[in-house]
């Protein structure tokens, strides 16, 4: 016999169906396949690559695409398949089928989840993908070392989903960490679930630079952008900028380049600075800063013409400097997301990447906010 009721088993069935038919119907399952066929066409081109700024945005929308229509089909094949089971099961009433049943309702159930909140990435900017910018804030040597850890948590989610990342710019503290990092994420749809990580995360632990093993709260920023598009129209005079090329530099301050090929931008009516260090060229430094300017006016202007409909709400998912979530690993271990309650004990998970479910939680309440797109 199976361990819930057999009338629970077909209702949970019924609301799979019906959850997974609107996904189907939001996503529009034959306007996927149309657009991947028109993207194959275009990946096909032999002059594609001639271009590699836009073959590689081709091939990542396709690669998206494709992920999408495969992942749709095979949930829809393993609720056929797991309806047949489950007669199966109940006509024979046999435990080992009903176990298997039940383990495949259990793993179906959170996968037709993960893809619904697909579904709700409908703002604006939320199919861009994201420029992510992490700085140490308050607590000294261990917020740049808090700071270094969230890169690498971030890092090591985009990592286990598959996005391409290229990191543009590091600037690393004098004892250990980093005041600063910016990087982006060559996934679409990779701001609309990214930017719910925006604002102030806080860890409280042992501090590993305090040789009197004092307990240290330290506090990390983590800013999310989308990605300029050429249809954005951000034109930047040339007046409007001081551009200074340097050195680049790695850990403890030493040269990692033997040219000045570091690009810093200084945007003189905002005062907005960015730089770019990581590319092999002063040219593609150059063009990288840009790219991570554009992104920052953009939201500049998005957040002006926001107050101008009065439409700005104060949305703790996407107001910068608002603290989000707790990190507790003394005197006990608890992740905490302080907007939506969603916590776990499992840290270390969490710090090696494993956020899906705060993501998926913020994203579910975020939608439930007023003044989100």
């Amino acid at each position: 016999m199976p361990l819930v009721a057999i009338p629970d088993v077909s209702d949970t069935l019924a609301g799979l169906e019906q959850t997974l038919a609107g996904i189907e119907q939001v996503l529009d399952v034959p306007s996927l396949k149309k657009r991947a066929e028109e993207l194959e066409a275009v990946a096909s081109a032999p002059d594609l690559w001639d271009d590699q700024s836009r073959a590689q945005e081709v091939t990542s929308q396709l690669s998206f695409v494709q992920g999408d229509i495969r992942r749709i089909e095979s949930l829809r094949r393993r609720l056929d398949d797991l309806v047949v089971l489950v007669e199966l099961a109940e006509g024979e009433d046999d435990a080992d089928s009903w176990a298997e049943a039940e383990r495949e309702l259990a793993g179906l159930r959170k996968d037709i989840s993960e893809m619904e909140v697909r579904t709700l990435l409908s703002g604006e900017y939320d199919a861009r993908e994201a420029l992510v910018t992490i700085r140490s804030e308050a607590g000294g040597v261990d917020a740049a070392d808090w700071a270094e850890m969230l890169l690498r948590l971030y890092l090591r989610y985009c990592e286990r989903h598959g996005w391409p990342v290229e990191v543009y710019d590091t600037s690393y503290a004098e004892e250990a960490g980093i005041k600063s990092a910016t990087f982006a994420v060559k996934a679409p749809y990779a701001y609309g679930t990214l930017s719910i990580e925006q604002g102030t995360h806080r860890l409280v632990r042992i501090s590993p630079f305090d040789n009197q093993g004092r307990r240290q709260t330290s506090f990390a920023a983590v800013e999310v952008l989308p990605v300029t598009e050429q249809t954005d129209h951000i034109d930047i005079p040339e007046a409007d900028m001081r551009i200074d090329v340097f050195r680049s530099s790695g850990p403890g301050g030493q040269s990692v380049n033997t040219t000045d090929s570091a690009v810093r931008i200084t945007h003189i009516p905002t005062g907005i600075v960015v730089s770019c260090q990581n590319e092999k060229s002063q040219i593609q430094n150059r063009a990288a800063a840009l790219r991570v300017l554009q992104s920052r006016l953009l939201e500049v202007r998005r957040r002006e013409e926001r107050e101008k409909l009065d439409a700005l709400k104060s949305d703790s998912a996407g107001s910068w400097g608002t603290q989000m979530r707790s990190y507790v690993l003394h005197p006990y271990q608890m992740v905490k997301d302080l907007r939506t309650e969603y916590e776990t004990g499992n840290t270390s998970a969490v710090l090696d990447g494993e956020i899906d479910d705060f993501v998926e939680t913020g994203i579910r309440w975020r939608r439930t906010q007023d003044g989100r797109a």
